[in-house]
């Protein structure tokens, strides 16, 4: 890269930041969660038009990038460098990072199925544990797609679980999916499913009976902070 093409480039980049309502999605999404371009516009404070314009700004100069989940799409940062970047501008402004509010119901925010594997904000923790133990690994092509590593299959396989089932499977193996309440991704694809399986028979969690609430479980409680770490909020 010339030394001209940089400072070309970093003009551009900084010129994509300095715009206050682009400036105020990016640092909205400095929590590492994905929004909507009609969240973002009303953060923004301009029109759902006008968000567009700008969210496509960004994504011009590499800095969000799309998610699409079912008919919706997302927006996040479009990775750590850019992360650290804005992170070291606002320490430069001395404002700290906005925090995430979630408008979710509890009940439903902190645990629930999502097709057949498990959703919220107990299930984002489990997702993070299993990629911060490195049991699971992110794939090097696609950042949604994971592998299940030496130390994960052990982990796995002392916990009971039929790893072969999942190798014959014709969907994929792990995957991230984006939970709409956190913003963030939890474990979907095959495994996602055993992980669930797994939860409901140890009894980890009760079903709503008529709805996709899951109820944390004494046991449940004990067992997620035992084996990732992770304690729900209450």
């Amino acid at each position: 890269m010339s030394v001209h093409f940089a400072d070309t480039r970093l003009a551009e980049i900084a010129a994509a930041i300095a715009e206050p309502a682009r400036a105020r999605m990016l640092c909205a999404l400095m929590d590492g969660r994905a929004r909507t371009s009609t969240e973002l516009a009303a953060i923004a404070e301009v029109t759902a038009s006008t968000a567009s314009t700008h969210l496509s700004k960004l994504r011009d100069q590499e800095l969000v990038q799309v998610l699409a989940q079912g008919k919706h799409r997302y927006y996040q940062l479009a990775g750590e460098q850019v992360a650290a970047a804005i992170e070291a501008l606002l320490h430069i402004a001395a404002i700290p990072t906005p925090k995430f509010s979630p408008t979710t119901p509890q009940r439903l925010r902190q645990a629930r199925t999502c097709y057949d594997h498990l959703a919220g904000e107990i299930a984002v923790g489990i997702h993070d544990a299993m990629l911060r133990k490195a049991w699971l690994l992110i794939d090097a092509e696609d950042s949604t797609k994971y592998a299940i590593s030496e130390q994960g299959h052990v982990v796995f396989s002392e916990l009971g679980w039929n790893l072969s089932n999942i190798d014959k499977s014709r969907r994929k193996k792990a995957c991230a999916c984006l939970d709409w309440s956190e913003r963030k991704p939890h474990l979907g694809g095959a495994l996602g499913a055993l992980l669930l399986r797994y939860a409901m028979q140890q009894q980890w969690f009760e079903a709503d009976l008529e709805g996709r609430a899951l109820s944390l479980t004494s046991k449940g409680k004990r067992q997620l902070k035992k084996l990732f770490d992770v304690v729900p909020q209450t």
